[in-house]
């Protein structure tokens, strides 16, 4: 699923904030590394689940960023930007997925322009003492394999879907940036040990919940950070036989560049933020020791065992 987002003048976005202003029901902020993202939304369900996803920021903080999410039936879709005020709107949707990822670019945005830390769209674990992040364009397995590595003694998870980067030196430190995970109805299909989870959780329409993925694998073992000695990209290529190799800190930035940073939900996409990206991606795979490249059109539990392999050694 894509959507597309249109950058609006602050000028646009001040209309639309009269436009709706009779709409806010629910105002609930977010802490987000740091930033207050404040969402302003008349739709119960989106509230409660932004209540589960995020770790919440005082009400007498004022917001860096904002999401305005509501219904318009006379209209379809939107997806608005304002990147002068830091300010989305999400008319007429319903995929909460969609929400919570646009108010994490939202905090990137903010981030990356001012404090140059940088987001990364991909999962991160931790294993005895050293961090491993898989980063993968969406639908290549990434948050299916972290689920897996999750049963192996040892392994702790920061995120499961994205997280934030601190370059310190010679090191890359990896930042969790929610509470809570966004699990796939279908996980205790691949890992039955999640079934109990999967039994308790209250899924939309899209097949995901918000859960607390410590009632599983318990809290000692969801971590607020580590820094990362190994990388691994996942890519989907049927033609290509082989399922792992080891590549170069220059191959891993052509990769990711070439996928568009493996991030859809970038909101400004202009030539100045191409080159922050760029510039972060090439010093961070110079903090990584190791770096893989792993094919997952090859059967799960094949492409899974060489990922195991590659963090146990």
């Amino acid at each position: 699923m894509k959507y597309e987002v249109k950058l609006i003048s602050i000028e646009e976005k001040d209309a639309l904030m009269e436009k709706y202003s009779d709409r806010f029901l629910y105002e609930e902020r977010a802490d987000i590394y740091g930033c207050c993202i404040k969402l302003l939304t008349d739709i119960k369900y989106v509230k409660e689940r932004w209540e589960e996803s995020f770790y919440p920021m005082s009400a007498s903080i004022r917001s860096h960023g904002r999401l305005i999410v509501t219904n318009e039936t006379r209209e379809g879709q939107q997806f608005l930007y304002d990147p002068l005020s830091k300010t989305a709107f999400l008319i007429n949707v319903d995929y909460y997925g969609w929400i919570k990822s646009i108010a994490l670019s939202v905090a990137g945005d903010i981030l990356e322009d001012e404090h140059s830390i940088n987001s990364v769209h991909g999962a991160c674990v931790d294993m005895d003492g050293w961090g491993i992040c898989l980063i993968a364009p969406s639908g290549t397995g990434k948050t299916t394999h972290t689920y897996g590595l999750l049963r192996l003694e040892g392994v702790r998870v920061i995120s499961d879907d994205w997280f934030f980067v601190r370059l310190m030196g010679n090191r890359a430190v990896a930042f969790a940036s929610e509470k809570n995970f966004y699990i796939q109805a279908d996980i205790a299909n691949v890992w039955g040990e999640y079934q109990r989870l999967v039994d308790k959780a209250e899924f939309d329409s899209m097949g995901r919940a918000v859960v607390n993925i410590r009632w599983i694998v318990g809290k000692g073992r969801v971590l607020p950070m580590t820094t990362l000695k190994k990388a691994i990209l996942l890519k989907r290529d049927p033609e290509e036989r082989s399922i792992i190799n080891r590549i170069s800190p220059d191959e891993a930035l052509s990769y990711v560049e070439s996928a568009g940073f493996c991030n859809p939900h970038l909101l400004v996409r202009d030539r100045r933020k191409t080159n922050i990206r760029s510039k972060f991606f090439r010093e961070f795979f110079h903090t990584i020791e190791e770096i893989y490249i792993v094919n997952t059109a090859a059967p799960i539990m094949e492409s899974h065992r060489a990922i195991k392999e590659t963090i146990q050694k």
